[in-house]
């Protein structure tokens, strides 16, 4: 026989919030339905700021004016004044995603709803009672919460032309076309410092090593103006697939790796490169058709940047009059930014 709970509007509006900050502000979005490292690793390192009319603005500069001249006795001498600073904008966007469930959803479950938000004659519930709300709502709390990531997951792997009202994710700048566009409001055809590394269609071969020699070379690059890089690198399935198979072809393969581990050493599911760092498989990238290609970004170059108070804001409205539904949502406010383009690139294999 079914349990029939009486339950306050308030009641259930307390269990909700509860089953919310569980499943919203709790442990990590869930790894299990499929890996999302860019995900994990922006949201690692976000920072907030406190709004603004607009935009997001990092200050950043690739020039330098003055020079050093030789002189004798009186001669004249010359003086620069340096105005070399320019300012990246990211406009900032907003975003939602709720969930709805009705009246009789709630009855079929055994649940009845006292229709008032003052909570007049509320009611304890009992622990086995309580668990038959929540069940309700994990179900759906659960899609909405893998969902999210799915969805912000996309946003941050695409360039932002899917849809003007989110925010430009990473492809946006990290492009395969490095001498042409606006990022940031800063032109890349007057300014090459504004770019991203890139060397596409690579032929991997298992006697030139063509691929890692690649990398070896552009690890060298991608330090060469920045002190301390962070790298984060992502790839598809068929890059990684013609990485191992240069490396199988030539290394000292054991059980434990390489012999040579300090150079490279390959793994069951993973590859790690003297001073860039481990290739990981991103499955987006494969979903995207993008699984020749492989993301090598500095993390300390990006910030995923959510307006102070607005990150996974939860949202509980009271039932609309004239509908016997229920809405919970959260909302996102932020943008996406990038302080250096020229430490991190895009490779791609045919």
């Amino acid at each position: 026989m079914a349990l029939t709970v009486n339950v306050p509007a308030d009641v259930l509006n307390n269990i909700t919030n509860s089953v919310m900050d569980f499943h919203i502000k709790g442990p990590a979005f869930s790894q299990t339905i499929q890996a999302k490292p860019l995900l994990g690793a922006f949201e690692k390192r976000k920072k907030t700021f406190p709004g603004g009319k607009q935009y997001i603005t990092e200050n950043v500069k690739g020039e330098y004016s003055c020079r050093v001249e030789g002189f004798q006795y009186d001669d004249i001498v010359t003086f620069t004044n340096p105005a070399n600073i320019k300012q990246a904008r990211y406009e900032w966007k907003s975003l939602h995603e709720g969930i709805t469930f009705t009246d009789d959803e709630l009855t079929t479950a055994g649940i009845t709803i006292s229709d008032t938000m003052s909570g007049s004659n509320p009611r304890r519930l009992s622990q086995a009672e309580t668990v038959v709300i929540t069940d309700l709502l994990d179900d759906k709390l659960e899609d909405m919460t893998e969902s999210w990531a799915r969805g912000i997951n996309d946003i941050l792997w695409r360039d932002g032309t899917q849809d003007a009202k989110v925010f430009p994710g990473l492809r946006y700048f990290l492009t395969n076309t490095v001498t042409t566009g606006v990022i940031g409001g800063i032109d890349r055809a007057a300014n090459s410092w504004w770019r991203n590394r890139v060397s596409l269609a690579i032929v991997a071969s298992t006697t030139s090593q063509t691929l890692t020699r690649t990398l070896q070379a552009e690890a060298r690059q991608l330090r060469r103006f920045s002190t301390n890089p962070n790298f984060l690198i992502l790839c598809g399935s068929s890059f990684l697939a013609d990485l191992e198979l240069e490396l199988h072809e030539k290394g000292n393969y054991t059980q434990t790796g390489f012999a040579n581990a300090g150079k490279n050493d390959i793994g069951i599911a993973q590859i790690s490169q003297k001073e860039l760092g481990d290739f990981q498989y991103d499955p987006t990238l494969d979903d995207l058709s993008l699984g020749d290609y492989c993301f090598v970004i500095d993390l300390n170059a990006f910030r995923l940047r959510p307006i102070e108070g607005e990150d996974k804001k939860q949202h509980t409205p009271a039932r609309p009059y004239n509908q016997f539904a229920y809405h919970r949502s959260m909302t996102w406010k932020g943008a996406l930014t990038a302080r250096q383009l020229n430490s991190s690139g895009v490779y791609s294999t045919t």
